[in-house]
């Protein structure tokens, strides 16, 4: 087992030497990680077809296009965001000038999740490498195969006292946990979340939590069905549901709902076939526990569409479920898998009412084309971020930062975000003596 003490030690003393404030550093450490994103690409789609199942394509473009775009993005910004800024000075500090300084935090400590286990492992990393930190990343041990590749990958191209992937099960977390590093990026759930906040309070470690919850998406009387349905049935069944912003829960007005899950039907067998089930490419549940835990809100309310499983190949195939309670198991927790219930409303009181009384979700959609409708949900609904008349593109956008609300997380990153969550900003007030 690695010496984890010994490891923040050697990255504190590589950080004051100063090598990582220089920006032409911190462009050329992305510049190389980027060549390796793109040379050991079909390594990355092997590994994550035998970790997820998760089909080329979308590995292309929610895996490594994604993160090859975040650092692109940064390395032609990273110059002016380093550069201080100057700022207005009170009149009554006659003589003096104001600016900020963007200075890094020291050593960072990334842990990865396992259901994008390229893109929310390697997305932060960049930001913390961007904002000039040293940095230990600690993916997923239920993705033993992506684990192992990001290892080799940061590990036999960076010196460890700057870069370094940690692999190992919970007691790894927890053992890295208990060493003083100056940040914390932890992707992962609320629980868990809760742990990590704990054992950062102990060193007053700041911290980002991108953390999940039960994200709705409300379908209103007035949306556009046919669009609805697809873009619904992309967000939700995309990674087999496994995705921190997929919507939970479909909110739909009553005089619309036998309709949408009409066409979210057709939608789901024009996507992946008639029978799931032979489609190679429809990615499988992580594991057995979660294969178990989901298997057990089958039985909630009426199953409509899909339903069909094979824990021997951890496959459940897209499955919508109707009449559902908000009492039922399967309103209880992030449901993070392929089945999407669904609860009707008649006033869109009653859905913005349900949503208020809940733990503040991570994302949130609205289907509607009133622009009375759509003020009325983002002026009284708090959660993390979301989309009107799409699911899940927000987060793909290098313009908009992504992070959680409440129980959904704190801290926020994505392109300048991400630069900003991994930077400390230094006031500084410049007096003359003339």
């Amino acid at each position: 087992m690695e010496n984890y003490q010994e490891l923040t030690a050697k990255q504190q003393s590589f950080f004051r030497s100063g090598k990582t404030k220089n920006v032409s550093f911190r462009i050329d450490t992305l510049t190389k990680l980027k060549e390796l994103m793109t040379s050991h690409e079909q390594d990355i789609i092997a590994a994550l077809k035998a970790d997820l199942n998760k089909p080329e394509v979308e590995t292309k473009r929610a895996e490594i296009g994604l993160v090859l775009g975040e650092i692109n993005f940064m390395i032609e910004n990273l110059s002016s965001w380093s550069a201080p800024k100057e700022v207005e000075t009170p009149s009554t500090h006659a003589g003096a000038t104001s600016f900020i300084v963007a200075e890094p935090y020291g050593s960072a400590l990334v842990i990865a999740p396992w259901n994008y286990p390229v893109q929310l492992a390697v997305a932060p990393l960049a930001g913390a490498i961007a904002a000039g930190n040293c940095a230990v990343l600690k993916p997923s041990e239920l993705t033993p195969h992506t684990s192992s590749l990001l290892a080799k990958m940061i590990n036999e191209n960076f010196p460890k006292e700057y870069l370094r992937v940690v692999e190992g099960e919970v007691e790894t977390s927890t053992a890295l946990l208990k060493e003083k590093f100056d940040y914390i990026f932890f992707t992962g759930s609320t629980g868990v979340g809760k742990i990590v906040a704990e054992a950062a309070a102990k060193h007053l470690t700041p911290v980002t939590l991108e953390l999940g919850g039960k994200s709705p998406a409300i379908v209103h009387e007035d949306a556009n069905l046919d669009e609805a349905a697809a873009r619904i049935a992309r967000g939700k069944f995309a990674n087999a549901g496994q995705t921190c912003v997929a919507p939970d829960y479909l909110l739909v007005n009553r005089k619309v709902k036998d309709q949408l899950i009409a066409k979210m039907q057709e939608t789901i067998t024009n996507t992946y076939g008639e029978n799931v089930s032979e489609n190679h490419d429809f990615p499988h549940v992580v594991s057995e526990r979660h294969f178990d835990r989901l298997q057990n809100f089958l039985d909630n309310g009426d199953l409509v569409v899909g339903g069909k499983s094979d824990k021997s190949r951890l496959f459940i195939e897209p499955t919508i479920l109707d009449n559902i309670s908000w009492e039922d198991p399967v309103m209880q927790d992030e449901i993070f898998g392929p089945i999407l219930p669904v609860i009707v409303y008649d006033e869109l009181s009653e859905a913005i009412n349900a949503i208020v009384d809940r733990p503040k979700p991570l994302a949130l959609y609205l289907f509607s084309d009133e622009e009375a409708v759509q003020d009325e949900v983002l002026n009284t609904i708090s959660f993390g971020g979301g989309a009107i008349n799409d699911t899940i593109n927000h987060m793909t956008s290098h313009y908009l930062p992504f992070g959680g609300v409440g129980n959904s997380g704190m801290g926020a990153y994505h392109g300048q975000a991400s630069f900003d969550t991994f930077t400390h900003f230094k006031s500084i007030l410049k007096r003359s003596n003339k």
